[in-house]
């Protein structure tokens, strides 16, 4: 906690600029919010006086699709995460998960260069966030696009990614970059898998020590 990784995210998405240097998505400097940005947040941003399907066809309206045509790429979205029938719902209406997959329908359907998550998953229940990974998987899977996802769980990391970035403490470095190169889906009990989560696990062991050494913990971590 604390070595960037939100406010990383919040570069990338245009809310805040660097204190130094540029960041840049497909070569091009990012300096304000862009609707080709998209951003799910772990509190969902949902608008309660919308319904759930103007809530997904919000970013369409923006881009500028009349009516029908959104409503119905809404509704393409809102059947890829399970909620054509709460189409009419009020937001207000629905659980954490449902609401997590109108956020994450939402931010598809405007078809962003880039997709960055902000731990979409880390108020749910396991069962919800299991369910949640595999949808978000199936989408990807479409579409391919690039997603920025930030967690705290290395088992969820390994799982969803392409490439895990292991940050240091204050200040926010790349520790590690490591490719995860196994087929979907995969298997949590997998030999490589649990390989690849010891090996990142060992890198924020040995940060978090040095972390509380700073700090005047003087602890150390032992297998």
């Amino acid at each position: 906690s604390g070595c960037g990784k939100s406010t990383l995210l919040n570069v990338l998405a245009g809310f805040i600029k660097p204190s130094a240097g540029q960041a840049l998505v497909g070569g091009e400097t990012i300096t304000k919010p862009d609707i080709d940005h998209g951003m799910v947040f772990q509190d969902y941003a949902l608008f309660p006086w919308l319904n759930v399907i103007d809530n997904v066809a919000f970013g369409l309206e923006r881009q500028g699709m009349g009516v029908e045509d959104r409503h119905a790429k809404a509704r393409e979205y809102l059947d890829m995460v399970g909620l054509k029938d709460f189409a009419d719902k009020r937001v207000t209406e629905l659980s954490g998960g449902m609401k997590q997959r109108v956020a994450i329908a939402r931010v598809f359907a405007t078809d962003p260069s880039i997709i960055l998550m902000d731990e979409p998953f880390g108020a749910l229940d396991a069962l919800t966030r299991r369910f949640l990974q595999h949808q978000l998987l199936e989408i990807w899977q479409r579409n391919r696009k690039t997603v920025v996802f930030v967690t705290h769980s290395v088992q969820e990391a390994v799982y969803l990614a392409s490439r895990v970035i292991v940050m240091t403490a204050r200040p926010g470095r790349v520790k590690l970059d490591q490719k995860i190169d196994l087929p979907h889906p995969r298997d949590f009990s997998g030999e490589e898998f649990r390989r690849l989560e010891k090996l990142i696990y060992d890198q924020l062991d040995e940060e978090l020590a040095k972390s509380f050494k700073l700090e005047g913990g003087g602890g150390t971590f032992h297998d």
